[in-house]
């Protein structure tokens, strides 16, 4: 059976950018750009009406920024769509802010064609990190590590530590159970564990809190 299509929101200020962007991912198979915005405010808007799989959401945008926007998305939706940031410069505090406030990860404008629409997918369609050692690079430079490990360190398993270090190494469910030779059922439980402890709204903040425990080496 057929796979419907990937359904995608534009959100940048630049027309060119969001043309270029529809002209990339319109011409590929399974996927399907039903909207864009302009603004922050515009693209909590569509979002709420269109109800897309994925959003690709600039961070700098007059009005309501993308940051403010994505939580908003994330607040308001039973089902929000995954949140990708596409920034010019992937050093950007306002792009870990973003991360932390529920994106699912980061795109560079200057990406090529195929890094975009691989990112599009994996984020649609898998439980794996988007970019995980460009996560990581960003949380070198941005992590604001606390001075003493937070509550929720002590209280992981040794199981569900093993799986955190996996989650941030961007392995999938899949490639964690076989890494562990568990069944995948078991790792999604320890998953659901380790964002309920964490208090992560998915793997990606999961990941970004690890980072500022000091749970991960991040140098």
């Amino acid at each position: 059976m057929t796979r419907p299509a990937i359904r995608i929101v534009l959100a940048d200020d630049e027309r060119m950018v969001r043309t270029a962007l529809r002209a990339i991912l319109s011409a590929e198979p399974g996927l399907e750009v039903v909207g864009e915005a302009a603004t922050g405010a515009e693209a909590v808007s569509v979002v709420r009406e269109l109800r897309p799989d994925v959003v690709l959401m600039d961070v700098r945008m007059p009005e309501v920024d993308g940051i403010r926007a994505t939580e908003q998305i994330l607040a308001t939706l039973d089902e929000p769509p995954r949140v990708v940031v596409v920034t010019t410069f992937e050093n950007d505090s306002y792009v870990y802010d973003a991360l932390r406030a529920g994106a699912v990860g980061f795109l560079l404008k200057r990406a090529d064609a195929d890094a975009l629409v691989q990112a599009v997918r994996l984020v649609a369609r898998t439980d794996s990190l988007l970019f995980p050692s460009a996560v990581r690079a960003l949380a070198a430079e941005h992590a604001r590590t606390a001075p003493a490990p937070p509550a929720w360190v002590s209280r992981l398993t040794g199981r569900e530590s093993e799986v955190l270090r996996h989650m941030a190494a961007g392995l999938t469910n899949a490639e964690i159970a076989r890494r562990m030779d568990v069944g995948p059922a078991t790792v999604k439980s320890h998953v659901a564990a380790v964002l309920a402890k964490t208090g992560a709204r998915d793997r990606t903040q999961a990941v970004i809190a690890a980072y500022e425990a000091g749970f991960l080496n991040v140098r």
